[in-house]
């Protein structure tokens, strides 16, 4: 009998990505042993991806698209992946991450929690395991998640490399994630973050208090057109602007919390007299 999951490719993006690779195998006529072969996996992983029992991972996708031959074409397998992550994140940001890929300037301040441009692995591992043991994600989720944050900082080392702005809220140094081994070196990451020559990095201490423009994480990207989008989240969702008339007072903000933050000198010796202080 065949499974149930299987005749519905429409119940989930998961399942449409495994009815995908199901019809690509039979077109030619391969049996899901030799898929697996052909990708590096048995046919019994195969077998639980075509019939949505096992998540597929970034890893599956491109060696799909290598074994059938369609790198090139428009509908890949790491596309309908992308898709599916994205879809364990708030709304919004999938298509916002494409943006910021290719964007010329990013400027972003961040409250609580490092933004993950800036993050280290072990400090991404941990929030992700994180949200994992609360039930919120699976394994291979919270795998891909780490993943995707290694692709976005990997997007921003190009040649030219995009300007990027970052503002935090003194909470984000504060707080600490994971033990303290992770915090030291995230804030060296922030240290050597701060000495690139394409970066500015700068702290908004608690002392700023109203003088803040800002209660919620922003971020405001120029794309190579020079045209302007911003990207801003609340618990639930998040939401991609390109209007101008509510982009440009955003960019205004941003300047005005800039020139009341204190310098990336100052900023870094913050961070280093907690960083010699974090146990």
């Amino acid at each position: 009998m065949a499974n149930i999951k299987e005749l519905s490719p429409d119940s989930s993006p998961q399942a449409a990505f495994g009815a995908n690779l199901r019809r690509l195998r039979e077109e030619r006529g391969w049996k899901q042993e030799e898929l697996g072969r052909r990708m590096g996996y048995s046919g019994t992983h195969i077998s639980a991806v075509e019939t949505d029992r096992k998540m597929p991972t970034l890893r599956l996708a491109r060696s799909a698209d290598q074994a059938f031959g369609i790198e090139q074409s428009p509908d890949t397998f790491e596309r309908q992946w992308r898709e599916i992550q994205h879809g364990t994140l708030l709304e919004g940001f999938g298509e916002f991450v494409r943006h910021e890929g290719r964007a010329a300037e990013i400027r972003l301040y961040e409250v609580g929690v490092m933004p993950g441009l800036l993050q280290t692995p072990e400090y991404a591992q941990v929030l992700a395991n994180s949200a994992m043991e609360r039930g919120a994600i699976s394994a291979d989720q919270a795998a891909e998640r780490v993943a995707l944050v290694a692709e976005r900082q990997a997007a921003t080392v190009r040649t030219p490399p995009p300007l990027i702005q970052v503002v935090l809220d003194e909470s984000c140094i504060r707080r600490p994630i994971g033990d303290g081994a992770v915090m030291r070196g995230q804030l060296d990451r922030l240290a050597e973050f701060a000495s690139l020559p394409h970066t500015i990095l700068q702290i908004a201490p608690f002392s700023m208090a109203e003088r803040r423009p800002f209660d919620l994480p922003v971020t405001i990207v120029t794309l190579p057109d020079r045209s302007l989008m911003s990207y801003a989240e609340s618990a639930q969702r998040g939401h991609l602007e390109r209007d101008n008339k509510f982009v440009v007072p955003l960019l205004a903000a941003y300047h005005q919390l800039q020139a009341e933050a204190p310098s990336q000198a100052a900023s870094v010796a913050m961070i280093k007299r907690l960083r010699k202080g974090t146990p």
